[in-house]
């Protein structure tokens, strides 16, 4: 038996290795399907590539164009702490001493033409007395405002300077996500600062920071001061007006959102043109139509937005629409999305007519409605609710 392993053994021994190494590299002579694994490599042109040592030529093209703003606000306050005691004010009423005092805070603004247009956030500027503008180059000047949009949280200011460094804007719908991205403004006081990161994201809403939301996010730090500074690309460009951080603690933690430029030109043109930014309105609350309330209501693989509260004597109301209609499209575009549109309602012209597909009662109608101009955010209107 030991004699026929020994003469046998070897070319055992070696035509199972040979198998395996059929098995592993020709997997298809034996019928077995291939188990190749592609992986992209990159050319070596791209690995030995490097990007800029410096960003210098992008600021300095940049930087002269953003302002620092400070604002001023007087308040009257009673001299003594005494004076605010109820029980005080109860016997002596308010006809107490009161004692005139400044409050300031600080901002950002960009020169936006060399006629002396800058924007800025309305949340910079609202209620300020007195706004002094001061440039990269040393001059400084007192700011009137043109007229503010407090849904888009923007302000547009003039100043009255010769020789203004007027920024070059670019197209903001033409930026990617990991884009370069140096955010220029006045944090804390301290003066103008630039930070660097990228573009994280674009198209940002329902944060519940304004009405109308649009943002590119970016992870280059801002901080308190940088509001209503520029956000600009690797080459010194325009791209969105600095507006707010996300923070649990007040500071930077990569989280920043600025207002394209896009969205920005049309508020400052408006502003400019009519004072105000004109936009088409309705006259409605609206909400999703979840799934429970599907349910409640009947439907099945319906979509739509729900008609929460009709505003009184507003378009809607006039136009028949009532609480708990449901709506599936406006203008014959789909109805998927209340944000989106309302923002398509407000894109529409006032005095325009749209037609307007409801579902009420199980029930298809189409009504007409006559787009109304939507009233400032400031001015207090009554809904009435789903009932």
């Amino acid at each position: 038996m030991f004699k026929a392993l020994r003469y046998y053994g070897w070319p055992l021994l070696v035509g199972l290795l040979l198998a395996l190494l059929i098995i592993q590299y020709f997997p298809q002579w034996v019928g077995l399907p291939l188990q190749d694994v592609h992986v992209r490599q990159a050319p070596r042109s791209i690995v030995a590539q490097q990007g800029p040592v410096s960003y210098a030529d992008a600021v300095s093209h940049a930087a002269p164009a953003v302002a620092n703003l400070y604002t001023a606000k007087f308040v009257n306050k009673p001299s003594m702490p005494l004076f605010q005691d109820p029980l005080f004010r109860r016997f002596f009423g308010d006809n107490l001493p009161k004692q005139r005092r400044m409050e300031s805070s600080l901002g950002s603004a960009v020169i936006m033409s060399r006629e002396g247009y800058l924007l800025t956030n309305n949340h910079v500027t609202a209620d300020a007395d007195q706004i002094i503008v001061t440039l990269k180059d040393g001059r400084e000047a007192l700011a009137r405002v043109i007229g503010s949009d407090p849904e888009t949280d923007l302000a547009v200011l003039k100043i009255d300077l010769k020789d203004l460094p007027a920024i070059t804007v670019a197209r903001s719908d033409k930026i990617k996500i990991g884009d370069v991205a140096l955010a220029i403004g006045n944090p804390f006081g301290v003066g103008q600062t630039v930070t660097m990161g990228i573009i994280s994201a674009t198209g940002r809403n329902q944060l519940g920071l304004n009405t109308y939301e649009d943002f590119i996010q970016t992870d280059a730090a801002i901080n308190p001061g940088n509001s209503g500074g520029a956000l600009v690309d690797a080459y010194g460009n325009l791209t969105g007006i600095n507006t707010a951080i996300f923070s649990q603690s007040g500071g930077s933690q990569g989280i920043g959102f600025a207002i394209p430029t896009k969205l920005a030109l049309d508020v400052m043109k408006a502003i400019i043109e009519h004072g105000q930014v004109i936009r088409g309105w309705l006259g409605i609350e609206v909400q999703p139509l979840t799934p429970e309330l599907a349910e409640s209501f009947g439907l099945k693989d319906q979509l739509g937005i729900l008609v929460a509260g009709i505003y009184r004597d507003g378009p809607a109301q006039k136009a028949g629409l009532q609480p708990g209609d449901l709506i599936l499209t406006i203008a014959g575009k789909p109805a998927t999305d209340g944000r989106s549109s309302m923002n398509q309602v407000a894109q529409a012209t006032p005095g325009k007519k749209i037609a307007i597909d409801i579902l009420r009662n199980g029930k298809n109608l189409s009504l007409s409605a006559e787009i109304g101009l939507r009233p400032p955010a400031s001015t207090p209107a009554k809904a009435e609710p789903s009932k």
